[in-house]
């Protein structure tokens, strides 16, 4: 029985079997299949242990020190410890730690610096950006005016000209970097000079590459932006939820968003799971770590460029590739739902100026942090390169199924959450 469980795993199994399956069946699945979703992780049994304890049980609605209810003095000390070490990790002014998700932080940033019917400049959702924003079938799309800028057509990268251009037009009382299929860095100095130059709150949506950022492995947004929200997930390596850093003057705008303007309690076991994340970020360790994840990145996008796949703006500087798959004469769906049968987990992806339907995809999205996370290096992102090529060229159940016995062979040589 895997130990990161806890003890009462053996009570779970006796009173839910049903529940206790799943659980079981889930840790074989991560153990035997290749995870390349580049928005998924290994946390570490630590962390785990954290998300599974009796902290889960308290009610800490508020914020240290001024909650709403009592009994907060030992739940106090984890949002502390959570709150120093991001501030510390980071060089900010000022942390929240509360929100549930990189979505509800963002929602945060919102209330705290716009109200509905403010103009927004973001990154487009086709060209790599995220539904918050400002899709139309999202909140920020449909509560907000959102102008929308993307990458050129020629290279593939932020079109900053463009950006300055339209900030100029829309006098956007924001504007937002980051996003979730962008595989080169972000110029967060150029943004800052728009910024400034139109008068608008920089806001960083850096859910996506805080972990490299955390790992001293690409340069930071925090020294140029306003507020920077992310998920502590992915690259990070920690529990599934959001945070939020400040430069001091926004501090009690973004903390009066979180509390009471966006949610009530924090998932107190959640805070802890994200504490511990943050302690081993720090460490020389994870250092190494992010910047591992970068090297494999590049890799295995060359690898697939080799098999004849075309990497979206020449290649990847962060954590994931999006790479153009036309060339193999199927749709990233199709890709998608082969590779899924051959044991290799990643997703369909839109490319800039895709003439699919979002649904359907010209490309595919590949990530390294859980592999990277296991221990695979350069040589095994060629070998799941050609794995992936091989996927996806076949519709044949019997040669997925062979490729998926060469996927748990190598899976086994790099194990997790071994008991």
């Amino acid at each position: 029985m895997p130990t990161f469980y806890g003890p009462d795993f053996d009570a779970l199994t006796r009173q839910d079997p049903e529940i206790a399956q799943v659980l079981l069946s889930e840790l074989k699945r991560q153990q035997t299949n290749l995870q390349l979703i580049a928005s998924e992780n290994f946390t570490s049994p630590a962390v785990l242990a954290a998300m599974g304890s009796t902290l889960s049980n308290k009610y800490a609605e508020g914020y240290p020190g001024k909650r709403y209810y009592g009994g907060c003095e030992e739940v106090d000390k984890a949002e502390f410890l959570a709150i120093e070490r991001a501030k510390s990790l980071f060089g900010a002014d000022h942390a929240n730690v509360q929100p549930h998700s990189g979505a509800s932080a963002n929602v945060a940033v919102y209330q705290a610096f716009t109200k509905p019917g403010d103009t927004v400049l973001a990154m487009s959702l086709p060209h790599g950006g995220h539904l918050t924003h400002g899709s139309a079938v999202n909140f920020s799309g449909k509560w907000f005016n959102v102008e929308s800028y993307g990458v050129r057509s020629d290279n593939e990268l932020i079109d900053y000209d463009e950006l300055r251009d339209k900030a100029i037009a829309t006098k956007p009382k924001m504007i937002c970097s980051g996003a979730t299929a962008y595989p080169s860095l972000i110029d967060f100095e150029k943004i800052r000079a728009i910024c400034d130059e139109v008068g608008a709150i920089m806001w960083v949506d850096a859910a996506h590459f805080i972990g490299l950022v955390a790992g001293k492995a690409i340069p930071s947004p925090v020294p140029y932006a306003d507020v920077v929200s992310f998920t502590t997930h992915k690259v990070l390596r920690g529990p599934r939820g959001g945070m939020i850093l400040t430069k001091a003057e926004h501090a009690t705008a973004i903390d009066k968003a979180v509390f009471p303007g966006m949610q009530g309690g924090p998932i107190m076991s959640a805070v802890a799971g994200k504490a511990v994340a943050l302690a081993e970020c720090a460490t020389l360790e994870f250092q190494k770590y992010a910047k591992d994840v970068i090297v494999n990145a590049k890799a295995l996008a060359a690898a697939l460029e080799v098999e004849g796949m075309r990497a979206v703006s020449g290649g990847t500087q962060t954590h994931l590739a999006l790479m153009d798959i036309r060339s193999t004469g199927v749709t990233g769906k199709v890709a998608d739902e082969r590779c899924g049968a051959a044991g290799i987990v990643m997703n369909k992806n839109s490319i800039p100026n895709d003439p699919q339907k979002p649904g359907i995809t010209s490309g595919v999205r590949v990530g390294t942090p859980a592999t990277t996370t296991q221990g695979m290096g350069v040589l095994e992102m060629k070998v799941i390169a050609q794995l992936i090529s091989r996927a996806i060229a076949s519709d044949d159940a019997a040669t997925h199924s062979a490729i998926r016995n060469e996927v748990h062979a190598l899976t086994a040589r790099f194990p997790i959450y071994q008991a």
